[in-house]
């Protein structure tokens, strides 16, 4: 069904002297601020707090509370039933089953969460941060550089502008960024056009603004190293340059945060923790320096050149843009996975731009060859960084995790990465509850590190180059060597990457901190998009899963049987918990099937996350928020399972579908609407028919059910917009496009000698297939041999 744009409010009015690409950088007026929403803008701290000895030993017994209330409920349940009721039929026994096999997922998914939880809280319990001096002292005579790719296809240009910065203000000796715009090149469209220039123009802008800072610090750096090379503390004057270059850079950051516009809650976490966040590291610096100076004293000579190598981190990047469908010779697929794919094949080599037959392809130049100016050069990086065009990292976001990589022992992690909280301050309450659940995922994230479970969320990461190398597949499309590094065959890439990396005797690895944030879509059409990606593909991995435990048994790892259920409840859990809740919604259980026993099980599970989104800054009370949450996105989860299903038969691939990252409301399938209500009449229908026959264990769900879909569907998709996005659903498809009759065009066209096209001839050859001989006389196939 095509997705259709609703304008939620109109843009605000733009003067007319702007320019074009000032223009396209003014955002569209973004949602108002719904009651409910959240009111908190600061950012949770960026060291997770120690968590008392009372919440582990309170964490433990959950565990063990929850197995044991569902051992006693098959005992004193249901095989009580069975041996009390021999002749009780074929049908109670089939519920029996049906309903012990719904109960008993759905307690192990609860029970997951509460063994992920319990690693979490063992990492950030013993979790020490690594003082910033060593970060400097590691990275004085670095050598090794990495790339931040940032894969952006029709984003808002403010959005990536963002993205972009807080990429480029990364601390670190040799970075570079590289947007990967994967819109069309050449759009017919005015608008489209407009805006895809003023993001082309963005990473020009940036390394301009860098460029007089960078110069100034670069200087200050050479001139120390020509001055008095004598160790030991550097007299007052050298920390009174010192001390001018951090309050210039301080400064500089501060003027530009002041003149940055602020239109929404995101552009503000960019302003406070992004840019002046790092000023006030350098603040602090100064409050240092300036103490210092006061004691008459300083630091040593090696620990000053730390400091002005620090300030030539800040500002020293390179900055450019690649587009791969504007090359033949890569592919093309609609997918972030390819798009990344085209860029890392393509480093470590210079190469050659040919034009021919209009296309313009890519030849990899001979190490001896000089080449040419107009060759395209991508040197190779050590490191890597994705980096999806939405999220924002804080200051030294690339120095820990790189640090951490080549620390004894984590010579074989692949990936380390920071798990993405939500920005605060959201101003809907669909927003306000996605991103209570993307701060618990953050939580569970880190857990599943602690038992080697981990999972590459592809947001934001930092790769080793050489572990993908490990994992590459290349194979000859159209006469080009197309190398996947990122697997694509299902649209949760990073998750089959996972797989594919720990084959190969590669770990990963979530880094206990928050040093990355990410945006969460604003309203339920955007968010349809999302979840229905994400629930599609995990199915079709479960086989690589069982390859990987066959391999590393090879190599003699151990494997613990609960990294194993940590990762089956990773990739299955959605099916699994849709169609278990869609089985308890749907179909009458017998009463005696019930029990208080089954609501035990699931209490320390609802009461952990109540403590966790507390401790994230949310709610206790969202637990029935994320519950109602979840039951108007079970339509969505059903669907994406449903299409990993049909993968799994036809094997045709799911197309990738970004999610909207527009300031607009995104309208929603009808379905994805309506189902929604349905849930709501057929829980009230519930409620009155085992009332009726007093099955009152139903009343109590079907009563709780119906309340908390009705409050989700009021709060979350608007009952106003749902009728907005119904009619648009029943206009979509009543509305038949009236078919343009093809014109009947002779494949063979005569042309003279002068206008033939001698370079398409000679390089594509005969193109026509023999087509113009199938049906044809024998006088034209005769003719055609001559």
């Amino acid at each position: 069904m095509t997705e259709a744009l609703v304008v939620a409010e109109e843009a605000s009015a733009v003067p007319s002297e702007m320019t074009a690409s000032d223009r396209a950088l003014v955002p569209k007026a973004g949602p108002r601020r719904q009651r409910g929403s959240e009111k908190r803008s600061e950012p949770l701290s960026i060291v997770h707090p120690k968590p008392s000895g009372r919440k582990i030993t309170l964490g433990r017994l959950a565990i063990v509370v929850t197995i044991t209330a569902w051992l006693l409920y098959l005992v004193t349940t249901v095989v009580r039933q069975l041996a009390d009721n021999p002749n009780a039929g074929f049908r109670f026994q089939v519920e029996a089953v049906s309903y012990v096999l719904v109960v008993t997922f759905l307690t192990f998914s609860a029970l997951m969460y509460l063994l992920a939880r319990q690693g979490a809280l063992y990492r950030f319990r013993d979790h020490a941060r690594v003082p910033r001096g060593e970060l400097d002292r590691h990275f004085v005579d670095y050598k090794e550089g990495i790339t931040v790719l940032v894969p952006s296809y029709a984003e808002e240009v403010q959005v990536v502008r963002g993205t972009l910065w807080s990429a480029a203000l990364q601390e670190f000796p040799d970075l570079k960024v590289v947007l990967l715009l994967d819109d069309p090149p050449h759009p017919k469209d005015p608008q489209a056009a407009e805006k895809l220039d003023a993001t082309r123009a963005l990473a020009g802008e940036i390394s301009q603004a860098l460029s007089i800072p960078a110069a100034r610090v670069n200087t200050a750096l050479a001139d120390f190293r020509c001055r008095d090379t004598s160790a030991g503390v550097v007299p007052a004057a050298e920390v009174d340059a010192v001390i001018a270059e951090y309050e210039y850079a301080a400064g500089w950051l501060e003027e530009m945060a002041e003149a940055e516009a602020v239109d929404d809650h995101v552009d503000e976490f960019f302003v406070d923790l992004v840019l002046m966040g790092l000023a006030r590291e350098l603040r602090l610096v100064l409050l240092a320096l300036e103490a210092a100076r006061a004691q008459s004293t300083g630091p040593e000579r090696q620990r000053v050149e730390e400091l002005y190598l620090r300030l030539t981190w800040i500002f020293n990047v390179k900055t450019e843009y690649f587009e791969r469908k504007a090359y033949a010779s890569l592919s093309h697929e609609a997918n972030k996975a390819m798009n990344l794919n085209a860029y890392i094949s393509l480093m470590g080599g210079r190469w050659q731009r040919q034009v021919t037959d209009g296309n313009v392809v890519l030849r990899r130049r001979a190490a001896d060859d000089p080449g040419s100016a107009d060759d395209l050069d991508t040197p190779d990086t050590t490191y890597l960084l994705t980096l999806d065009a939405d999220s924002l990292l804080l200051r030294d976001y690339c120095l820990r995790l790189v640090y951490y990589l080549e620390s004894a022992g984590n010579e074989r992690v692949a990936v380390a990465q920071t798990p993405y909280s939500s920005f605060r301050g959201a101003p809907t309450r669909i927003e306000r509850i996605a991103g209570a659940s993307t701060d618990i995922q953050h939580i569970l994230h880190q857990g599943m590190t602690y038992y080697g479970a981990t999972f590459w969320v592809g947001a934001n990461a930092v790769i080793r180059k050489v572990a993908l190398e490990d994992i590459v597949e290349v194979e000859t499309v159209g006469g080009f060597e197309v190398r996947t590094y990122i697997q694509d065959r299902t649209v949760i890439e990073d998750t089959e990457s996972s797989v594919d990396l720990g084959t190969h005797g590669w770990t990963l690895s979530n880094y206990p901190e928050r040093l990355s944030y990410s945006a969460t879509p604003p309203d339920f059409g955007s968010l349809v998009v999302q979840r229905r990606r994400w629930a599609n593909g995990g199915l079709l991995i479960l086989p690589k899963l069982w390859n990987q435990v066959r391999k590393r048994r090879q190599r003699r790892e151990t494997i613990l049987f609960r990294e194993l259920l940590l990762r089956v409840n990773y990739m299955s859990s959605i099916a699994w918990a849709s169609f278990g809740l869609l089985f308890l919604l749907a179909y009458p259980y017998d009463s005696r099937l019930l029990s208080p026993l089954v609501l035990v099980a699931a209490l320390p599970y609802f009461l952990a996350m109540g403590s966790d989104l507390r401790d994230c800054g949310h709610r206790f009370s969202d637990i029935f928020r994320i519950y109602g949450f979840n039951l108007v996105l079970l339509p969505v989860n059903l669907a994406g399972v449903l299409k990993s299903l049909q993968q799994a038969f036809t094997g045709d691939k799911i197309p990738f579908v970004r999610t909207p990252k527009v300031k607009d409301r995104t309208a929603a399938p009808a379905l994805y609407v309506i189902v929604p209500y349905l849930i709501v009449f057929f829980s009230v229908f519930t409620l009155w028919r085992d009332a009726v026959v007093s099955n009152w264990g139903n009343v109590a769900f079907a009563a709780l059910n119906a309340t908390l879909a009705a409050f989700a569907i009021q709060a979350y998709i608007g009952v106003k917009n749902s009728l907005v996005d119904i009619s648009l659903g029943a206009i979509n498809w009543l509305y038949i496009k009236p078919r343009v009759p093809r014109a009947v065009v002779s494949p063979v066209v005569p042309k003279t000698a002068e206008e033939v096209d001698w370079q398409a001839l000679l390089y594509h050859g005969d193109r026509r297939l023999n087509r113009d001989l199938r049906g044809g006389s024998d006088r034209r196939r005769r003719v055609a041999q001559r």
